[in-house]
């Protein structure tokens, strides 16, 4: 028969082990980030074009670009749109690119057939423990017959999606360069959002811990956010907004996440 020592030892082990399990599921969703990411901005039509589902983005704050672990796809929603706005479901063509269940990322292979601008929107909406995390992710490339004239075609499809928190790309993306600045604008629920804190984070690049006044940027009143890279790199742009007073079923806060991978070229195209 157990005496009141032992007892109380288990009790304390096992209440310790749920306060644990609590504190990481209910963590998780402020601890990782979705990003979908492609190659170069400028492809040649026809050629390959790898579009990766990747998970990270948890160290320093959300503000390191690295990898860790690998998302389930059962929440996973993720298209392309083509220059002339056909929506494919790539979910089906994602390949695994790990050799374990949480090691690696998801991958997709295209083959644009169309001159212009594609874009490639992942969104996220799941319960983790009591927390509702809702998440988007953008990125694009551009194909074309040749790096002197860029088809522009396509432009016109970059638009918001109306829904959670998300970024908008304001510069044209052929104005996209090494030394030039570039313009996002921060959305919640397709509305401005002020005072949220954008990271824009070069792939490799090692922020300082806290605050980093060369990487980060806060959005004005219209929600707008400059920032101007200073290499050719891929460039993660990354936002969060919690919100505890937003509840419901099975949930008792919302946690609203944005990421935005812009590839940026050294040099201008067409010069």
């Amino acid at each position: 028969m157990m005496n009141k020592t032992t007892f109380f030892w288990l009790w304390l082990f096992t209440l310790s082990t749920i306060t644990l399990n609590t504190i990481t599921l209910s963590t998780i969703t402020m601890a990782h980030d979705t990003w979908v990411q492609s190659g170069p901005l400028v492809s040649r039509r026809g050629d390959i074009v790898h579009i990766d589902l990747m998970l990270g983005n948890h160290g320093n704050e959300h503000r390191d670009f690295k990898l860790a672990s690998k998302i389930s796809l059962a929440p996973v929603a993720l298209h392309l749109i083509s220059p002339d706005g056909e929506n494919t479901d790539l979910k089906p063509r994602l390949k695994d690119m790990g050799s374990a269940e949480k090691e690696g990322f998801w991958s997709a292979k295209v083959l644009p057939d169309e001159l212009g601008v594609y874009q490639v929107i992942h969104t996220l909406d799941t319960l983790h423990g009591k927390t509702r995390a809702i998440k988007s992710s953008k990125t694009f490339f551009i194909a074309s017959d040749g790096f002197q004239t860029i088809p522009k075609k396509g432009t016109e499809q970059i638009k918001p999606l109306q829904q959670g928190l998300e970024f908008v790309l304001v510069t044209p993306l052929l104005e996209i360069s090494a030394g030039k600045p570039i313009t996002l604008q921060v959305l919640w629920k397709g509305k401005p959002q002020q005072n949220i804190s954008v990271a824009f984070i070069p792939r490799g690049a090692q922020l300082a811990p806290g605050k980093d006044p060369d990487f980060e940027r806060v959005s004005d009143e219209q929600g707008l956010v400059h920032f101007t890279p200073e290499e050719g790199n891929l460039l993660l742009a990354v936002a969060h907004l919690p919100t505890p007073e937003e509840s419901g079923e099975g949930y008792d806060k919302t946690h609203y996440g944005a990421t935005l991978v812009l590839p940026v070229p050294q040099l201008p195209y067409g010069k």
